[in-house]
């Protein structure tokens, strides 16, 4: 073999390993071990509870999710106050009851939960709180 090709034959060998590798080390981790975007909570929820996704709002923006009886807003735990007042939006928009799901994804988050709800109750908000893990 020439020097260029051997060379080459090397090249091609390290990017096939880097490439490889990162599949490699995550396949004998569980599903949850990977960040999940918020649509997929979204869609399975929703569809658990006969809602539709992403409904257009006469102004535009679009509800998450929409119930029988609730508009639902969906948000990752640290982004729990967030959701409080897009929740409260939307509901003035539909006429439907505020609801929000938080989507807990490590044990800490679960102090975004109680801080949402604690929240909910002090004021005495008018919205359902839902979590998914």
């Amino acid at each position: 073999m020439n020097q260029s090709r051997i060379y080459t034959t090397v090249v091609l060998m390290f990017l096939t390993v880097i490439l490889v590798m990162p599949i490699l080390a995550g396949a004998d981790r569980p599903q949850e071990m990977f960040s999940l975007p918020s649509d997929y909570y979204r869609q399975q929820w929703c569809t658990e509870h006969r809602g539709a996704t992403e409904v257009r709002m006469a102004d535009g923006s679009s509800a998450d999710c929409i119930t029988s009886t609730h508009v639902v807003q969906f948000q990752f735990a640290p982004k729990w106050a967030e959701a409080i007042g897009t929740a409260l939006y939307y509901s003035s928009q539909t006429g439907k009851k505020a609801g929000i799901v938080i989507i807990i994804k490590e044990d800490h988050d679960l102090e975004y939960w109680k801080r949402l709800n604690a929240t909910i109750e002090h004021f005495k908000l008018p919205i359902r709180a839902w979590k998914v893990e």
